[in-house]
């Protein structure tokens, strides 16, 4: 039992938050040697008491492994927690929540200060980690190399999908997954918004709304193809000309309820914005290309 110990890559865990203690945890686990440290040492001992070898400070922790996993607050966390760390022959993965531009800046400050890094978007919350059926994972970019080399051990808290060598691809499938879930939060809100008033049982219409947000999933599979072939009337079914002309039934619907139409009203203006450059045959894709500036 010690020997199977021994072999499992140790790792270095700066960050004891929800998400990094829920991480902690599992390469314990797991079996996994772990070093950790946290600004409040509370969090630490709480761990050590569990296996763990809690570090005096962080640059003691990075000292201590090869793999160092930083779970921080955000970026300006990172650059203060790892001022005083000697990076050299380490291998960074930070899991930090951050931007494209942040991760990729990271990248360079870590290869300036002989480190190795790979950058992490987590697609879960900390109930998930450790548990293969809840279907969280992370995305990695960053050194295809790095990814391999580590994949076995990264992969113990969750599962791991790895999107490129550029260091802020994980950043960016991150937020793009994240805009998506938020627009559809932003959705479901307005219907619920619309029979608040009335004497409708919202668990009534839940099951139903779910279904339907379910059932219109197929045509993000669409818009990519759209927006690959750059044919935006291939398999349109309802084009822009019509959906535009029965946006005022949800403008009316929404102000005869009393409720606010300002989660409708932006995508709305941006259909109409694209019916004026004569694309009534199109489908809702060419709403992107406004968007891109």
């Amino acid at each position: 039992m010690a020997q199977n110990t021994v072999e499992k890559t140790p790792v270095t865990l700066l960050g004891l938050g929800a998400m990094g203690t829920a991480l902690a945890r599992t390469w314990l686990a797991a079996g996994h040697p772990l070093t950790v440290w946290n600004r409040t040492p509370a969090h630490a001992a709480a761990l050590a008491a569990a296996g763990a070898s809690a570090a005096d400070s962080a640059a003691e922790a990075v000292a201590a492994n090869t793999l160092v996993v930083v779970c921080l607050l955000d970026d300006a966390s990172v650059d203060e927690v790892l001022a005083g760390a000697d990076l050299a022959g380490r291998d960074l993965v930070n899991l930090t929540t951050s931007t494209p531009a942040q991760a990729r800046a990271r990248a360079e400050w870590a290869r300036e200060r002989g480190g190795r890094y790979l950058d992490g978007g987590i697609m879960a919350v900390p109930p998930m980690i450790g548990v293969p059926e809840a279907g969280g994972y992370v995305f990695y970019s960053g050194s295809r190399e790095l990814f391999e080399r580590h994949q076995e051990t990264l992969s113990v808290p969750a599962d791991t999908t790895y999107v490129g060598e550029d260091a802020g691809f994980a950043a960016l499938y991150d937020v793009a997954l994240l805009s998506a879930m938020y627009g559809m939060f932003a959705g479901a809100a307005h219907a619920f918004a619309l029979i608040r008033k009335e004497d409708i049982d919202p668990a009534a219409l839940a099951p139903l709304l779910a279904d339907w947000l379910v059932a219109m999933v197929p045509a993000v599979h669409q818009t990519a193809d759209q927006l690959r072939s750059g044919d935006y009337t291939k398999g349109v079914v309802s084009n822009l000309a019509m959906q535009v002309a029965g946006t005022p039934t949800f403008l009316s619907t929404a102000e005869q309820q009393g409720v606010s139409p300002e989660l409708l009203s932006p995508y709305f203006e941006l259909m109409r914005r694209r019916l004026a450059e004569g694309s009534g045959e199109e489908d809702l894709t060419g709403v992107i290309d406004l968007l891109v500036h």
